[in-house]
């Protein structure tokens, strides 16, 4: 019966932990669905094609090679290296020993050598990126967003994964050493180990009893903390992980130049030019909704998946005509504001059993000001760089047109802009008639 222990250990983890990751899911699931319902599910051809190059073929990222062939590298090293997960759970959950080796034979070997070359590739491109984020002065990870927990949260990644790797080769580098020394023990010999058999020396002089408990401990850590990486995610940027695949999916396909129109207000504009229609008849049964956006309620359900998926890679800033001409603007900063915004709604939804209760804030002003707001040109250039679709762009727009239609509070120059359209037909403080005068200096 006590051998069974440390299966039943085991199995009662990792049933923990998806119960933990699952619950964080649905809170996620639970926030992003307080945003308005908008309709994605057209072209869906078209969608899916652009979710398998941009989440999955990582298409957007190679547009800065050094960085994107890095990221491509811990990226798959990600996914190839966790398919040796699911041997993990099932040696861990049976009591048994590369359970995988006697039905896959040589490429057994093969599949193994391949994730050692990857764990060493990954731990090589995570130190780049440790030193490009804290030792190289690059400007988009010294912006003031990134100070604090931002900053914290990117290097804790970096080490969790150069921890996970060298728990990996550990593992494996003692599982060899045995294989090759201590049959008494036995280890089923198969595997090929391009990297870790240079760390069979290590154990040299040790017991084999003390290798079998280093190679134990480290699958036992490298296991846990899979686990506690899973459940870290939900409090990280690194969910973009798992939300870039739906993040592409249900980006924008349409014109990047292209801007929605309020149906409320579109439908005025066509009763108006329409002397034969009835303006009560058409305003009867019409709720005029709130217009714009001042708060994570009033965006719509992908805004709020952009929030959440946003990498806090700072491209979209760093391309911001704004921000580079020192305005206070940065795109990257209005999706964490809007994430940070969302998960205060969140708490609170937790506090008072799923009912918003008002805190008396809002996005707007306590999160995002107006200053940042009418600093951006709308020129498209941060959805344009962003690698995984996210358009801070919208959410810029839609608190701009609260601010206008809603208080009737816009700069001083665009509402003398906006006057004279309305008065002269033309922007510039000049009467109709006298706006040919200029061919009379000729």
């Amino acid at each position: 019966m006590f051998y069974l222990i440390p299966n039943i250990i085991f199995t009662v983890l990792v049933i923990t932990a998806l119960y933990i990751f699952s619950n964080n899911v649905k809170k996620i699931y639970r926030n992003i669905n307080l945003g308005i319902r908008i309709d994605r599910n057209d072209n869906k051809k078209v969608r899916l094609i652009q979710m398998l190059r941009i989440a999955f073929g990582q298409s957007k990222m190679i547009d800065k090679p050094i960085v994107g062939i890095l990221h491509i590298v811990v990226y798959v090293g990600f996914l190839v290296i966790n398919i040796e997960l699911l041997e993990i759970i099932v040696d861990g959950v049976l009591g048994t020993h590369r359970v995988f080796a006697p039905y896959l034979g040589s490429f057994y070997n093969f599949l193994i050598g391949f994730f050692e070359i990857f764990a060493l590739l990954v731990i090589i491109s995570v130190v780049i990126f440790w030193i490009r984020r804290n030792l190289i002065n690059i400007k988009r990870f010294l912006s003031a967003e990134m100070k604090g927990w931002p900053k914290n949260d990117g290097n804790i990644i970096l080490y969790v994964e150069i921890i996970l790797m060298f728990l990996f080769l550990t593992m494996n580098g003692a599982d060899l050493w045995i294989q090759q020394n201590a049959p008494e023990l036995n280890y089923i010999k198969a595997g090929s180990f391009p990297v870790s058999q240079f760390m069979t020396p290590l154990f040299d002089g040790l017991s084999s009893n003390v290798v079998f408990l280093i190679e134990r401990i480290s699958w036992w850590l490298h296991i846990i903390g899979i686990l506690c990486f899973l459940n870290y995610l939900y409090y990280s940027k690194h969910l973009h992980i798992l939300l870039a695949f739906p993040n592409t999916y249900f980006a924008n396909i349409e014109a990047k130049g292209k801007f929605s129109n309020l149906k409320s207000v579109t439908n005025e504009v066509k009763m108006m030019l329409d002397p034969s229609a009835d303006p009560f008849a058409a305003s009867s049964n019409q709720e005029i909704a709130k217009f714009g956006a001042s708060d994570v309620f009033d965006l719509n359900k992908i805004q709020l998946l952009n929030a959440y998926t946003c990498t806090e890679c700072g491209r979209c800033t760093s391309e911001c005509p704004a921000n580079l001409t020192g305005k206070k603007l940065s795109p990257r900063k209005i999706m964490m504001d809007t994430r940070d915004r969302l998960e205060i709604v969140g708490k609170n939804l937790d506090k008072n059993n799923g009912e918003f209760i008002s805190d008396g804030k809002e996005l707007l002003n306590d999160h995002i000001t107006k200053e940042e707001l009418w600093a951006c040109t709308s020129c498209n250039a941060c959805v344009e760089a962003c690698p995984i679709g996210i358009d801070p762009l919208s959410i810029i727009m839609d608190m701009r047109r609260y601010l206008v239609m809603e208080k009737s509070d816009a700069p001083m120059e665009l509402n003398n802009m906006m006057s004279n359209i309305e008065n002269n037909g033309a922007p510039w403080p000049f009467n109709q008639m006298d706006k040919l005068n200029w061919k009379n200096e000729l």
